[in-house]
């Protein structure tokens, strides 16, 4: 199979099955980049978004590989038009009994639901790439499987437990903004707990995961030296704004901000930056409802610019307001496409 492409682009939901998946099929393809969403509008957001990606290169032969996703026939059938307009292969790997009539109609679609899709990619590795013949991430996954289908006779399902809540508690990264950070995170916490279920007797292996995860997370955080939790994301968040600060940049009124998308910890992540980055006079954090938090550094009287923009107000420093007409979107080049125009519109 893997002489039918070359390059894969993966996409998979955002839960610990999910990326129990992308855990997987990073460790066998180095060519790889991948892609998370939820169901509903995101999947389609993201499925234009591979192909889009895939356009953008040059003699590859392309996978669009799908796990722990369920698609409507209608949705698989304008990606497979899709698909066949990029040269792409595709292959989607599932347990979810919703997308039977679609599984039924076409062959890229393997549906088990007897499974849960980090069991199911991590056989069909083991099928067709000769993937982990030592069976050295047999138990991880089997902790995985047990969790997510529910079998609580497994001896893997306390195991399990902790491993669901280590990822659904993993928010400190905002994964629409920072996906590829976001996913390295999630990806770090499962590994750092396959060891841990290396190390420790199975019965043990709950509590010694459970009582390293803080150490684990700020781990992944450390750039230098140690410090709060709270202290080393804000740091992490601040440098990767200020690496890709070009394509977050909006303007108001010949002020120059950086906007983010449901990032929280605004005082301290805002303040940060602005100290980092001495040419920008503001920062904007919107969330999903259009609710927004502005932050300056004595360059511009933020409480003006949010009842200006949204009827809203607070400290010179401080302030916050709501978006009129908000349209969320995934993809956050489209995202930032909207506040731009809509700050526009409104420096008159």
């Amino acid at each position: 199979m893997n002489s039918d492409f070359n390059y894969v682009f993966h996409l998979s939901h955002i839960d610990l099955d999910g990326y129990g998946c992308q855990y997987l099929t990073r460790k066998v393809f180095q060519d790889i980049q991948c892609y998370n969403a939820n169901y509903g509008a995101e999947v389609t957001a993201r499925i234009e978004q591979i192909i889009e990606d895939i356009k953008s290169f040059d003699n590859i032969k392309p996978l669009i590989l799908i796990t722990d996703l369920n698609l409507t026939t209608k949705e698989a059938n304008a990606l497979e038009k899709e698909a066949l307009k990029v040269g792409a292969k595709i292959v989607l790997l599932d347990h979810h009994a919703t997308g039977a009539n679609a599984a039924e109609k076409f062959a890229w679609y393997y549906l088990d639901t007897s499974r849960s899709a980090t069991q199911i990619t991590y056989d069909w590795l083991r099928e067709h790439f000769d993937f982990d013949k030592e069976e050295s991430y047999r138990a991880i996954v089997e902790a995985i499987n047990a969790i997510d289908i529910w079998v609580d006779e497994s001896k893997y399902f306390p195991y399990g437990r902790v491993l669901l809540g280590m990822i659904s508690g993993a928010r400190e990264v905002n994964r629409v903004v920072f996906a590829n950070e976001d996913r390295a995170y999630k990806l770090h916490l499962i590994e750092a707990a396959k060891q841990i279920l290396e190390e420790y007797p199975l019965e043990e292996a709950p509590i010694a995961l459970d009582d390293a995860l803080h150490k684990i997370k700020k781990e992944f955080f450390i750039v230098t030296k140690n410090d709060t939790k709270d202290n080393l994301v804000a740091d992490f968040v601040t440098s990767v704004l200020t690496k890709n600060r070009d394509h977050m940049t909006v303007e108001y009124k010949g002020k120059r901000g950086i906007l983010t998308y449901s990032t929280g910890n605004t005082s301290l992540i805002g303040n940060n930056f602005l100290l980092a980055n001495d040419d920008y006079d503001f920062y904007m954090d919107v969330n999903s409802r259009g609710g927004f938090s502005l932050r300056s550094n004595n360059k511009v009287d933020v409480s003006k610019m949010a009842e200006e923009i949204g009827n809203g107000g607070g400290h010179p420093n401080a302030s916050g307001g709501k978006i009129e007409n908000y349209k969320d979107s995934f993809v956050y080049a489209k995202f930032k496409d909207f506040v731009q125009e809509y700050l526009k519109e409104r420096e008159s």
